[in-house]
């Protein structure tokens, strides 16, 4: 699907590829090309062919799975992101590709999966008009709105490893383990893509900022500290996860010796009582104690002293 609107005298409107031509004819409009679900012929004969952008980076837009980056070229600006899905909000998380192309005149945008951010944009500009508006302006709207859906996920995880925290070493079910593991991986794929978009966005504020333009580089400059910031905040709640892994790791692993232990005095105590039983027990006409009147009594009586004995011992050798 193609959606093109093209913003002539403050007004938006929206067309099919007639209006390419109505922009071609005038130079005081701009243009925005929104491409979904296109043959991939299609696109590139557009973008390639009629537009004159880089092959190689069309071939780049169009793959399914592509790190984020940026490229300058002599009259455009390439830029490719990887914004979350509408369906996104927690760390169970998917991605679509978003190619942005961006000129003075002319801006053009290629996502994989149907976009939300997108759309209300377009009916921004039918209802508000696009007298403010620019192709610059919507590539920067777009960038710090890629940024802002990452990092509201990362300060709704805050708050649940706050929780969490607090009530992981009282739990008695292997949940939030499961859980702490589960936001582990998905913060290693995170901070991957964090990783890609914070040197895309460098390598944009660095561009702009020799070109005599508007001061689009303070913008990004801000949009990278943001990301920037985002990243290490990533990094820094992974390494709170593999803190509290550990810690509830190694808490489990002193109950369990605890456990063990009373297991093994247990088993120390009634080993000596249990071969003085089997020695009683054993079926011979000769064995003298038998025929003792107050037998039954001493063997009772020497057995819980030994027992007593063993258990005082492990008090005094701090085992108990």
């Amino acid at each position: 699907m193609m959606q093109t609107t093209l913003c002539r005298k403050g007004e938006a409107v929206e067309g099919g590829r007639e209006l390419i031509d109505a922009w071609r004819t005038d130079d005081t409009a701009w243009l925005w090309i929104d491409l979904h679900d296109e043959p991939k012929e299609v696109e590139h004969g557009l973008l390639v062919d009629e537009l004159h952008f880089d092959e190689l980076a069309v071939k780049e837009a169009q793959r399914p799975r592509h790190p984020p980056g940026f490229a300058p070229y002599s009259d455009y600006l390439y830029l490719l992101l990887k914004p979350l899905t509408a369906e996104s909000e927690n760390l169970e998380f998917d991605t679509l590709q978003l190619a942005v192309f961006a000129a003075p005149r002319l801006l053009v945008t290629r996502h994989s999966k149907p976009s939300r951010y997108l759309s209300r944009l377009h009916n921004k500009l039918r209802t508000d008009g696009c007298a403010n508006t620019s192709p610059m302006k919507l590539m920067a709207a777009i960038a710090r709105r890629v940024t802002n859906r990452y990092g509201k996920i990362l300060l709704d995880l805050e708050q649940r490893l706050d929780t969490i925290e607090d009530t992981l070493f009282q739990a008695r079910t292997d949940r939030l383990m499961q859980e702490l593991v589960g936001y582990n991986t998905a913060l290693r794929k995170m901070r991957r893509i964090l990783t890609y978009h914070t040197d895309a966005f460098l390598s944009l504020r660095d561009h702009l900022d020799g070109e005599p333009t508007e001061d689009w580089h303070v913008e990004f400059d801000d949009i990278h500290a943001l990301m920037e910031r985002f990243h290490s905040l990533a990094d820094l709640y992974q390494s709170v996860i593999s803190d509290l892994i550990e810690a509830y790791i190694s808490l489990n692993g002193h109950r369990l010796n605890q456990i063990m232990k009373v297991l093994t005095i247990v088993t120390v105590i009634f080993v000596p009582l249990t071969l003085l039983v089997g020695i009683y027990g054993m079926n011979f006409e000769n064995i003298p104690e038998l025929k003792s009147q107050h037998g039954y009594f001493v063997l009772l009586g020497t057995m819980v002293t030994i027992a007593v004995l063993l258990l005082a011992w492990f008090r005094k050798v701090r085992w108990l």
